[in-house]
């Protein structure tokens, strides 16, 4: 029986102002708030509600045999608390019908995944608590930001306790593989890979309105069909999008909501089920290893991380970003790492590609990728001096990696010593309940014990006693 495992990504960046030399050293807000308000609002009423509203209907529809996921960045999480609560309820909504899956991803859908381990991990288990707190789930699969992905990244997400990661199905990866199986990491074969279907997720995600597409316009059934005629061992078909691609990519008046809640009917008549990530990774087995020693993602002709990193003025930003990601762990300021978050989203780094396809890319209040670039290092040159100022950069590197491992085996030692108070409560909990059940056990065991002994032995002697009497009174009288 072929899977479809549909995924769907939410998140928003925070739209930075327009940031001047000048106010390096004086102002240490560097964030557009009319512009983010206004963005978040119009994609919550085009595309979020419409979409989810759909999402939900489809659920109830077929009776627990539609299933969807969803991951959620930490950034996009407080952009939709403060401006569309109404997206997190209606998701709070969809989580209760136990057809959704929550899955993890960095906080602040950042690219710390390649330069700096514990920042990535300590923004994933951030997302992980945030997950858990709105919809009471533990992520069990991870899904980098833009599906990046390697076997150094693999290995990570492994070490985190991750049983699987989504990752794009690039043919200069793949090969002459399919990505209609499950796959597993090179270096970690325990973590289970789940590959995009490239053209089946392009089909609705971009190409869906475009009326000079050949295969315009595009019905569910004829959508199936293509799933449904993949050859017989192909089962798993993995369908990744952004979740604005239903209302912004595609707008509502091209019926792409219509479509999509055609598919489930579609399926069902040919026998195509639905799963969440988690499902097929605990169901599926794998059919081998998939060697990534290069990093790709979903963005792109070339499938790899030059939208961020592909030109001098990108890999400046982003070494000066990330050469004080120490610094900012250590500090653990407030606002320092609200700061950090928000700097961090790998948006603010495409914002300066210079590469000529730039699909789907909207550089806002920049001219060009050269003014982003300029704005960005204005508002990272004073971040980084209030981050010096906590930490001052005079401290050499050997020092800092000293202070750091005593962190980390802090850290480790707290970790261990919280697992052992938990282990000792328990053994508390139940020592105390043996010991209620026994006393209960005791006392009614001693309660007859306790009872009065009969009076009737007693009454026996009375009247013994009283007959002997009047028999003594009698003789008197005769005498």
């Amino acid at each position: 029986m072929k899977t479809i495992c549909l995924y769907f990504e939410i998140h928003q960046m925070i739209q930075l102002k327009r940031y001047r030399f000048f106010d390096i050293g004086t102002d240490h807000y560097y964030y557009d708030d009319y512009e983010n308000e206004f963005r978040i609002n119009n994609i919550a009423e085009r595309s979020y509600m419409p979409a989810l509203n759909t999402l939900l209907e489809m659920i109830k529809a077929h009776n627990g045999y539609f299933k969807v996921a969803f991951s959620l960045s930490g950034v996009g999480m407080e952009q939709l608390e403060i401006h569309a609560p109404q997206v997190i309820e209606k998701l709070q909504e969809l989580n209760e019908t136990g057809c959704v899956e929550f899955l993890a991803e960095p906080y602040s859908h950042g690219l710390a995944s390649l330069v700096n381990h514990e920042s990535f991990a300590a923004e994933v288990k951030r997302q992980c608590e945030k997950m858990k707190g709105y919809f009471g789930q533990t992520p069990k699969v991870l899904r980098n930001s833009s599906l990046i992905y390697s076997d150094d990244i693999g290995q990570q997400v492994a070490d985190m306790g991750f049983k699987g990661m989504l990752t794009e199905g690039a043919k200069h990866v793949l090969g002459w593989k399919s990505p209609h199986y499950v796959y597993s990491c090179a270096t970690a074969p325990k973590l289970k890979l789940l590959l995009r279907d490239v053209n089946l997720s392009d089909d609705i995600s971009l190409r869906f309105n475009n009326s000079e597409w050949e295969e315009f316009p595009l019905f569910a059934d004829r959508y199936v069909d293509k799933i449904a005629n993949l050859n017989e061992d192909e089962k798993i078909i993995n369908l990744f999008m952004e979740l604005s691609a239903l209302g912004i990519a595609q707008p509502l008046s091209s019926n792409i909501l219509e479509f999509l809640k055609a598919i489930p009917a579609c399926a069902k008549e040919r026998n195509i089920g639905f799963a969440t990530p988690s499902e097929i990774c605990e169901t599926v087995n794998s059919v081998g290893t998939l060697d990534v020693p290069d990093t790709l993602s979903w963005t792109d002709e070339e499938r790899d991380v030059s939208s961020w990193l592909g030109n001098p003025m990108q890999r400046e930003a982003f070494d000066k970003l990330y050469g004080v990601a120490d610094r900012v762990r250590i500090a653990n300021d407030p606002r320092i790492n609200q700061d950090w978050d928000y700097l961090q989203a790998s948006n603010n780094f495409r914002l300066m590609t210079t590469k000529p396809s730039n699909v789907g890319l909207d550089r806002g209040i920049y001219s060009s990728a050269f003014d982003a670039f300029t704005n960005y290092m204005n508002i990272l040159g004073d971040f980084i001096s209030r981050v010096n100022s906590l930490y001052p950069d005079e401290i050499d590197n050997d020092e800092l990696s000293s202070l750091l491992t005593t962190i980390k085996n802090q850290d480790e030692e707290i970790e261990m010593k919280n697992k052992e108070i938990v282990r000792l409560q328990t053994k508390i909990e139940k020592i105390e309940a043996a010991e209620t059940k026994l006393r209960a056990e005791m006392e009614a065991m001693a309660a007859p014990a306790a009872k009065p002994a009969p009076a009737k032995p007693a009454v026996k002697k009375k009247t013994a006693s009283a007959t002997k009497s009047k028999s003594m009174t009698s003789d008197v009288t005769e005498k």
